[in-house]
């Protein structure tokens, strides 16, 4: 299995116990879409490498409190401090048409309502507050916020984003 196969689902953040459990702050809207899980793939020394869950459950509001099989101490649980969890790609719940992953639409063209074509989304920045879809026109990088506002359409068939944009927010980086 490849990073390239999967898709990011969290990290582990912290011991839990001296038994060996971990807690795992989890990158998603739905934490308790993934208390069933039976395993996951830790990314340890740059490889993805299985692990089986005894149990696990939800502690606070994104943290998922986990027990490995064959992770037995605290000293097995420091080893996997900081290490990134994924889950096949197969297992993403499906989303409405409306909706989307962001490594979805990576590649999709970006048409704006009343500018036309923008350009290429190249990656989206979701380390600011409001998270941002970056494209790739000409060499230059256009930041178009993702909101409900300006998000008029997907079109997953045609790989295309329609927005609708603020008249001369696109202007402003070309």
């Amino acid at each position: 299995m490849t990073k390239e196969e999967c898709f990011y689902l969290g990290r582990i953040v912290s011991k839990f116990s001296f038994k060996g459990e971990v807690l795992i702050k989890l990158d998603t809207d739905e934490p308790e879409s993934y208390l069933e899980m039976e395993s996951v793939f830790v990314n340890y020394d740059n490889n993805l490498v299985p692990f089986f869950i005894e149990k696990s459950s939800l502690q606070k509001s994104n943290l998922l409190r986990v027990k490995f099989e064959d992770v037995e101490s605290e000293e097995d649980a420091e080893d996997l401090l900081k290490c990134d969890i994924y889950l096949p790609l197969a297992l993403l719940p499906k989303l409405n048409e409306d909706q989307f992953y962001f490594h979805e639409v990576i590649g999709f063209t970006v048409e704006d309502i009343n500018y036309g074509t923008v350009g290429i989304l190249t990656g989206i920045n979701d380390t600011t507050s409001q998270a941002l879809f970056e494209i790739e026109k000409n060499g230059k990088q256009i930041l178009i916020p993702m909101n409900d506002e300006f998000l008029h359409k997907m079109d997953k068939e045609n790989k295309t984003v329609f927005v609708k944009t603020p008249e001369g927010l696109i202007d402003l980086y070309l």
